[in-house]
C-alpha cells in the first residue's frame, strides 16, 4: 500500500481510503445488502492487514451501526493511533431549528455521538455531509472550531458541495482564525466527471484533497456492460445518475473493459488507477474480501497519457442530480 498527505493536513493516509457505507445493520438503514458486525470485521481486519489505514463511515450510514461495527474492528484489530477515522455529521433537522439548537449545538451533540458510536476519544477527519442553507456559515465554522480546540476532532473536511461554497467556508475560517477544510468528498469517476470545471482545479491551487466517493460508479465501472448484481438493481439513486447517459457511459466502460484485458488486470484496478492518476484518494465501498484485491494492485498500475486519454474521450456532461441539484443555493 502507497500513502500520502491528506492535503495540508499531518494525516499520512493511505491512497485507497475504505468506505463503511456498506457496513452495518440492514434493520436501521435503507440497503438490505449491509454487512453486518462479524462480516464488516472479517474485511475491516483484512484491510488493515493489505496496510489500508484510512476508513471512512458516517453517523448517518445505518442509523450509526455503521461507526459502531468500525469502531468495534479497530479496538479489536488496530492500535488507534495507526488508524485514521473520517466520519461525517447532517445538517440541522426542522426539529432541531424549532428548538432553537444552534448549529454550535448540533455540532457537538453530532461529535459526541459520533464518538460514543466509535467508541473513541477523537475523530481523525470529521466532515460536513452537505450544506446546510438553514444554519448560518459562521456557526458551522465556529462549532467545528471548538471541537478541535477541544481535542475531539483533528481536522475538518466537506462533502457533496460547490467550489464556491468551500472557498467561501475557507475564506471565513481563514479570517476568523478557525480550522480549514483540508479535502473535499465529491461525486467524481470516469464517467462522472463534472468535478473537474471547478471543483479539482481549485483544491489543486488551494492544496485540498480530492476524496472522490462512487469511484466504480455504483459497480458500473468493474463489470462488463449487461452484467449486474444486487446492488445495481436495488440502487434507485444511482440510477438516477447515470440512466441519462448510459449509451456514452457504456462506450467508457467498454473500453475500461477492454484495456483490463490488455493489461490482464481487473476492471475495478483500471478504474481505481485512473482515479490515483488524477491524485485522488478515492474511497472504495467493500462488501466482500475480493474486492481489496482490486485496491491494493491498482496501486501498482501505471497507466500511460495515451490510455488515460483513450478512456476519457467519449465522455459527454452529466446532470447533476441528488444533493447538489436540490441545492444550488
Amino acid at each position: 500500500m502507497k500513502y500520502k498527505k491528506l492535503g495540508d493536513s499531518e494525516l499520512i493516509v493511505s491512497q485507497i481510503c475504505m468506505g463503511c457505507m456498506g457496513f452495518g445493520d440492514s434493520k436501521e438503514g435503507h440497503h438490505s445488502w449491509t454487512l453486518n458486525e462479524e462480516e464488516s470485521h472479517k474485511i475491516i481486519k483484512s484491510a488493515l492487514e493489505i496496510g489500508i489505514n484510512f476508513f471512512d463511515t458516517a453517523i448517518a450510514y445505518q442509523n450509526g451501526s455503521s461507526e459502531r461495527y468500525l469502531g468495534s474492528a479497530i479496538k479489536k484489530y488496530a492500535k488507534r493511533e495507526d488508524v485514521i477515522i473520517a466520519t461525517k455529521f447532517l445538517p440541522r433537522t426542522s426539529e432541531d431549528i424549532a428548538n432553537k439548537i444552534t448549529g454550535q449545538q448540533h455540532i457537538k451533540d453530532m461529535v459526541n455521538k459520533s464518538l460514543k458510536n466509535l467508541d473513541t476519544d477523537y475523530i481523525d477527519l470529521y466532515i460536513y455531509h452537505m450544506w446546510d442553507f438553514n444554519t448560518p456559515l459562521y456557526d458551522i465554522m465556529d462549532g467545528l472550531n471548538q471541537m478541535v480546540l477541544e481535542g475531539k476532532i483533528k481536522y475538518i473536511g466537506i462533502s457533496n458541495c460547490y467550489a464556491w461554497q468551500i472557498a467561501k467556508a475557507n475564506a471565513l475560517a481563514e479570517k476568523e482564525g478557525f480550522s480549514k477544510f483540508v479535502s473535499i468528498q465529491g461525486h467524481y469517476n470516469l464517467i462522472f466527471r463534472e468535478e473537474e470545471r471547478e471543483m479539482i482545479p481549485f483544491c489543486k491551487d488551494e492544496n485540498i484533497s480530492i476524496t472522490p466517493y462512487s469511484p466504480l460508479a455504483g459497480g458500473r465501472l468493474s463489470k462488463p456492460v449487461g452484467e449486474v448484481s444486487k446492488r445495481l438493481l436495488e440502487d434507485q439513486y444511482a440510477k438516477s445518475k447515470y440512466d441519462l447517459t448510459k449509451e456514452q457511459d457504456n462506450i467508457i466502460i467498454e473500453r475500461v473493459l477492454e484495456l483490463a484485458v490488455k493489461k490482464n488486470v481487473s476492471m475495478t484496478e483500471i478504474s481505481l488507477a485512473w482515479l490515483l492518476s488524477k491524485g485522488a484518494i478515492p474511497v472504495m465501498g467493500v462488501t466482500k474480501l475480493s474486492h481489496l484485491e482490486g485496491i491494493i494492485n491498482a496501486n501498482n498500475i501505471q497507466l500511460t497519457n495515451e490510455e488515460i486519454s483513450y478512456l476519457e474521450e467519449p465522455y459527454i456532461p452529466h446532470k447533476l442530480v441528488g444533493v447538489l441539484a436540490e441545492n444550488r443555493g
